[in-house]
Order: C-alpha cells, then sequence, then structure tokens
C-alpha cells in the first residue's frame, strides 16, 4: 500500500450529508485520487461510523487506499487500512501496535525533523508535513518550508506528503520539491467539477514524475 502512497491525498470536508460526502468522494476518485482520508472535526461519533463505513466500501471498490483521521481504533472498526495521527491525537508506538503491520499509520510532523525521526522510530509508514502554504482549513497552521521535502528524503526512506494550502496552481512546485503526494481538501472539493480537478492533480503528479 505504501506504493500507492502518491499523487491525489484527497481529505474529506465536513460534510454532514453522507449521500453528498459519497458523491464528491466517487468524483475524486474517478479523477485519480489514489488516497482517500476520512476527516470529520465535527460529526457525531454515530455519523463518523455511518460516514467511514460507506467511504471504506467506496475505496475499496475503486481500489484507493482509505485512511482514518485521529482514530486508530475507528480505522480498526471500518477495517480501513490505516490512520493518520496529529501530534494531539495519541502515542504513535501504540497505534502501529494496535494496528498491526499490514494496516499503515501516517503521522504529522508539521515543520519539525525531530517529529518525523521519532514518527520513523515507532514505525510510520509515511510522512505528512505542512502547512505548506495559507491554508483557510487550518489559518493559524504552522508553516513548512518546501525545502523541507528535499531534506526529509535525504533522512527517510519513507513516502512524504505536503498538507497546506495546495491548490492545481501551486501543486507542481511541492512534487518538484520532493513531496510524494499532495493532500488537498478546499482546492479539490470546492471545485465545479471535482472529478477533472482530480484529474488535474494527477496530471500533475505524472508530469513530475516523468521529468525525474
Amino acid at each position: 500500500m505504501r506504493r500507492k502512497l502518491a499523487g491525489l491525498y484527497a481529505i474529506t470536508p465536513d460534510e454532514p450529508n453522507t449521500d453528498v460526502l459519497i458523491q464528491k468522494v466517487g468524483l475524486a476518485l474517478r479523477g485519480g485520487a489514489s488516497v482517500v482520508q476520512y476527516r470529520n472535526k465535527t460529526a457525531a461519533p454515530a455519523l463518523r461510523l455511518e460516514q467511514g463505513r460507506a467511504l471504506a466500501a467506496l475505496c475499496r471498490s475503486a481500489g484507493a487506499v482509505f485512511i482514518v483521521n485521529d482514530d486508530f481504533g475507528l480505522a480498526l472498526e471500518l477495517g480501513a487500512d490505516g490512520a493518520h495521527l496529529g501530534a494531539d491525537d495519541g502515542d504513535l508506538a501504540q497505534a502501529r501496535q494496535c494496528l498491526g503491520k499490514d494496516r499503515l499509520l501516517g503521522a504529522s510532523c508539521y515543520d519539525r525533523m525531530e517529529l518525523a525521526e521519532a514518527a520513523q522510530t515507532a514505525g510510520v509508514d509515511y510522512l505528512a508535513f505542512g502547512s505548506v502554504f495559507s491554508s483557510a482549513t487550518k489559518p493559524g497552521a504552522v508553516r513548512a518550508p518546501l525545502t523541507i521535502f528535499a531534506e526529509a528524503k535525504r533522512r527517510f526512506a519513507l513516502p512524504l506528503v505536503a498538507i497546506g494550502g495546495i491548490s492545481l496552481q501551486n501543486a507542481l512546485q511541492v512534487f518538484a520539491a520532493g513531496a510524494d503526494a499532495v493532500a488537498v481538501i478546499s482546492d479539490l472539493f470546492d471545485a465545479g467539477d471535482i472529478s477533472e480537478r482530480a484529474a488535474g492533480f494527477s496530471k500533475l503528479y505524472q508530469q513530475q514524475r516523468m521529468q525525474q
């Protein structure tokens, strides 16, 4: 599954209507998203379970990687491909042990290489850095320079995910800086044509790969 951690990493918006959410994510998958992370900071547990089950089935049928944000217990309950944890979302070593070796574990490292070192030691499968640009989703987020990806590539043999303010206009420079995947919420799911926007990100990723 690590091989699929490249290109467009779609993070779900806080959509309370499950049918609308599934429709939007389906369009992103049709356009080429290789990873879907379920992230909903406002949903009650029952809705998270309902939406998570629907997304897990959708991603399974599309052959995409399905990740649950913040909650490795929910990831296990849903039979997800893995979980993603931020600095305040629990112990990575405990999550690694609970998820087992067959599920993915990702970690947010912000702009801090020491967090990436600790995450690697804990056994994560990929590292996320950002916010690389100003983000409407997290306007007060710590900014990470694009140069962090070249440094991380030298130090870690793990896929690198960039997050924060990424759009179709700036994604190519993020890939060129060394990110393997771009995590996108607003620029993807607020687009007039989600499938076309997803395809645009996928095309930029392929374009950068051909130049390497």
